[in-house]
């Protein structure tokens, strides 16, 4: 059976967004389907997984290598995912994408979320190659719940004929926040959230005055555990999902497992596996996605829930899993490096 370390330095610093998450998603998809995930360098791992672009996570590909130890480096950034996020981003963006081609160039085989990522990625001439997989969803924890519902409902003040929108994600641009603020200020008879948080350091200015200029029935109540996101789920009449770049969205599969109807923005990285009117809603534009919000709302357009949680369950942990055992199977054998490792230095 294979051995897996899942390196975990620097995930603190992300553990509260999608790669944190992503990162944990691995370890129960393999230890579900009886993969033992090692926590440090020893007992010696038959893989190690790095999810992060950090100097650390760089240092630990290359350690690995000579080691002899496949590296499977998870492609969750790239460069366009990068632009219109954090301040400075727009300026910095073609100096990440070199460190990313640096970064993942350290790998074995580049893990990407969709098709169309992977296609992003393939364009920066790198050298392992890239394959596409689901960073999945844990669709036993997020599921349908009538009681998870009354819980949101109560926990928020609403009755059963308030209507409820909500939204998770960074206080970014690209994840579509101001386009959120202004759908809400344009349906003032409905409930919006936007569950999330940033350091306000790191906000751009045009952002937290949007935000502080929200209308009133626009609430901005911070970072949610899993389990309080899992009631959110299930006690909105809508996920809305304004976001002008994506790999996949974790936050999309899991509003799909809650049964949750789900209005996306058209953006390509859908394609393929999410369809307008089948399994989701999509707009292009801001009117678009006021036309499709107001019919899921009035109950107008059909309801797609089961067939948006057939999608979810097609990436459920287990499968992950699986499809993971697959691909260490498939990884060429890698001899030891006979350069020296660097001795760690002791803690005074």
């Amino acid at each position: 059976m294979f051995r897996v370390h899942i390196y975990s330095g620097s995930l603190a610093l992300v553990g509260k967004s999608g790669v944190g998450q992503a990162a944990n998603h691995q370890h129960e998809a393999l230890e579900r389907t009886g993969v033992s995930v090692v926590t440090d360098w020893q007992p010696r791992a038959d893989v190690v997984h790095i999810n992060t672009v950090l100097p650390c996570s760089f240092r630990a590909a290359r350690r690995a290598r000579r080691e002899g130890i496949p590296v499977i480096w998870y492609g969750h950034s790239t460069e366009a995912d990068f632009r219109h996020s954090f301040v400075g981003s727009d300026l910095l963006a073609p100096l990440f994408k070199r460190w990313l081609c640096l970064c993942y160039n350290q790998a074995d085989l580049i893990l990407t979320p969709t098709p169309y990522a992977a296609n992003i990625l393939n364009g920066y001439g790198l050298r392992p190659p890239v394959q596409a997989l689901s960073n999945g969803v844990d669709t036993d924890f997020f599921a349908p719940d009538p009681a998870r519902r009354r819980a949101f409902r109560e926990a928020y003040g609403l009755t059963d004929r308030d209507k409820a929108v909500i939204s998770v994600g960074h206080f970014m641009e690209r994840k579509g926040i101001l386009d959120f603020i202004e759908l809400a200020r344009s349906t003032p008879q409905v409930r919006f959230y936007w569950f999330g948080h940033t350091d306000p350091a790191l906000v751009p200015r045009k952002i937290r005055e949007a935000m502080a200029a929200a209308p009133a029935n626009l609430e901005f109540p911070g970072f949610l555990s899993q389990s309080e996101l899992r009631d959110a789920y299930c006690g909105a009449d809508a996920f809305l999902f304004c976001s002008h770049e994506e790999t996949e969205g974790i936050v999309v599969l899991e509003a799909l497992a809650c049964g949750t109807p789900v209005l996306l923005r058209d953006i390509p990285v859908y394609n393929g596996w999410l369809t307008d009117g089948v399994n989701v809603y999509k707009g292009r534009n801001g009117w678009e996605l006021r036309q499709k919000l107001a019919g899921i709302l009035s109950g107008r357009l059909p309801d797609l829930t089961e067939a948006g949680r057939q999608v979810a369950l097609a990436r459920s942990l287990p499968n992950i899993g699986r499809a993971l055992q697959d691909i260490y199977a498939a990884l060429p054998a890698r001899k030891k490096s006979s350069l020296p490792l660097r001795p760690r230095r002791r803690m005074a």
